[in-house]
């Protein structure tokens, strides 16, 4: 509960302002129920006061201009194309850089160029579902942010974590947290060197929600990045039981059996052995399915790389777990639109066969899903000899009760559009205008 919110709600509606703290008091009660009635009570007006004076806060450099358009409905950090089109606006406000691969390729980790090696920077969230979950969301956002490095072609060198809880929060979680990032860590030799810890909004947020981050660094002297797909390729994928999101759809579905398909580290032993391979150097593009499924990391490889990509669904589904696709398909979730984290390969295809022996050496299964042709830079999927448009829905499947209720598509979506665009562009004037104030400071 963020008690800020509330008090900035309450006063914007014009009730004066004893008559907030006491509603916030009685908030505050029903969150703390330890504490006595007159401490809410200091708490609520003091939380009134400092509300009240930050309202008088006002000039550009403190204000933003808002889109009026919230997460929750452009479906930002759900793996659609509204969060597809938020992130396409990062690369103007950021502008150009020297990066060798950089935020406008949208690429799985960034790349910059130092002493005659590519270093590798990525960093993922963990699953927001997972907050009572502290363990599995260690594991499952290291594997991640591994995943990330290694399908740049680098051998990670290190982690970085970052982990924020409630202020009702048991302290116990950021010790579970860093375990489950600690069995990835020692099982993959890649060292925890850092990190940071602090509670979700300081004294303002109430309850035990948790939420965080594993960074991770690489070294490569040869990037496999989507920007190198090209016409003439084809398309190999590794067997996947997913990660945090199959793991979380299992805890809220009621097919807990089902977490423990998802503990497993197949994706990065088979990563280190083509890492160690002289076939590395004749892979093009490697990515992991994530973002909105292959669904969308098929649409994003494609727009990346300005080629068509074609899927052909016939071998996927035998590369899906299969305790995990039977959990899928009773709760009616579509595959091809959620996190399999499974490893996608774009070469040659006079290479495929060489890829595929040395996924296979480490236990793993990899088929060929497709192929790369001249194109506008779409993606398409055949199934049943038919080949029909392959693009992500606005969300990625829903795969829990609540994102079924939610899963809709608003109707102004093109409006939202030119608002969210908007915001972005005055985030970037506002940039603009600040590195103008300051080198004219120098």
């Amino acid at each position: 509960m963020d008690i800020e919110e509330l008090t900035r709600k309450c006063l914007s509606a014009g009730t004066d302002e004893e008559a907030c703290a006491r509603h916030l008091r009685e908030q505050i009660l029903s969150m703390k129920p330890g504490v006595s009635a007159d401490y809410a009570l200091a708490m609520a007006r003091a939380v009134v006061e400092e509300v009240k004076n930050s309202n008088r806060a006002v000039s550009d450099i403190i204000t933003y201009t808002k889109a009026d358009v919230t997460m929750g409905e452009f479906g930002v950090g759900s793996r659609g194309a509204g969060d597809f089109f938020a992130h396409r606006q990062f690369p103007k406000i950021i502008g150009g850089t020297d990066a060798s691969v950089g935020v406008d390729e949208m690429d799985d980790a960034g790349a910059v160029e130092a002493g005659g090696k590519y270093i590798i920077t990525t960093v993922d969230g963990m699953h927001s579902r997972l907050s009572d979950y502290p363990f599995l969301a260690g594991f499952h956002v290291t594997r991640a942010t591994l995943r990330d490095v290694y399908v740049m072609g680098a051998k990670p060198v290190a982690l970085l974590s970052d982990i924020h809880v409630g202020d009702d929060g048991d302290v116990a979680k950021i010790f579970d947290y860093t375990a489950g990032i600690a069995v990835v860590s020692e099982a993959m030799a890649v060292p925890l060197v850092t990190g940071s810890t602090l509670r979700i909004g300081g004294d303002m947020v109430l309850g035990s929600r948790m939420t965080g981050c594993v960074g991770a660094v690489g070294i490569a002297d040869h990037l496999t990045a989507r920007t190198a797909t090209q016409p003439g390729d084809c398309i190999l994928m590794t067997e996947g039981a997913g990660g945090g999101t199959i793991a979380t759809a299992a805890i809220y579905s009621g097919f807990p059996e089902v977490v423990e398909r998802t503990i497993n580290l197949q994706f990065l032993r088979a990563c280190e052995a083509l890492l160690k391979s002289d076939v590395l150097t004749r892979i093009h593009t490697m990515t992991d399915v994530t973002n909105g499924g292959l669904r969308g990391d098929a649409y994003e490889m494609a727009e990346t790389a300005g080629c068509r990509i074609v899927i052909e669904e016939e071998e996927l589904r035998s590369l899906v777990d299969p305790d995990v696709l039977r959990m899928l398909d009773a709760l009616e979730i579509d595959y091809l639109g959620v996190s399999l984290d499974a490893l996608l390969v774009v070469t040659r295809p006079e290479d495929a066969d060489a890829v595929i022996d040395i996924v296979r050496s480490t236990g793993v299964t990899m088929k060929k899903i497709g192929y790369v042709t001249e194109g506008p830079g779409d993606a398409k999927l055949v199934s049943g000899g038919e080949m029909t448009d392959f693009i992500p829905r606005f969300r990625e499947s829903a795969y829990t009760p609540v994102k079924k209720v939610v899963d809709t598509t608003p109707h102004d979506l093109e409006a939202m559009k030119k608002r969210v665009a908007q915001a972005a562009d005055a985030a970037r004037d506002k940039k603009e205008k600040i590195l103008r104030s300051l080198q004219r400071a120098e």
